[in-house]
């Protein structure tokens, strides 16, 4: 199956304007059932089931993520962060089924309680063809800090 490139990055564009915009519900609709959403800690390339990630969260895990980001006691997103991100340096290649493997750049300026913080990475979506369009059957955040603290992480990044 051919994929367009403009479709996939624009699948990626509003991705990101949906976290930007704290709009989770659709975010989370963008999901499969069997979706992993990653952030490894301190390597890029761990086992995510023997070491430490910051997030390393499953279909369900991202619904009780999103049912405490709106639930007004996440007490650490009081308020809500405003965020910015710009996505860039997208390379697409097709693997196997169908789906897609979508690699972005990204800096993400994050502004909470007066204080600006960036952080910046590489992220890599696995896309499955839906219905014209596309679903997150898994998603890799790697930040370019992973291996630093890390103040407030509690904003879907």
């Amino acid at each position: 199956m051919a994929f367009d490139r403009q479709q996939v990055e624009q699948f990626l564009y509003y991705e990101a304007q949906l976290m930007d915009e704290h709009r989770y519900d659709e975010w989370l609709a963008l999901w499969t059932d069997d979706a992993l959403y990653w952030v490894p800690t301190g390597r890029d390339e761990i086992d995510p089931k023997r070491e430490i990630s910051l997030i390393y969260d499953d279909r369900v895990r991202l619904q009780l993520r999103v049912s405490r980001l709106k639930s007004g006691f996440a007490h650490a997103q009081e308020p809500k962060s405003r965020m910015r991100r710009v996505v860039s340096n997208i390379v697409i290649e097709e693997v196997e089924k169908g789906e897609i493997l979508a690699y972005s750049n990204f800096l993400l300026a994050e502004l909470r309680r007066g204080k600006q913080d960036i952080f910046a990475g590489r992220t890599i979506h696995r896309l499955r063809p839906y219905q014209g369009s596309f679903k997150l059957a898994a998603k890799r955040v790697l930040l370019i800090n992973n291996d630093e603290p890390i103040n407030n992480l509690t904003f879907l990044i």
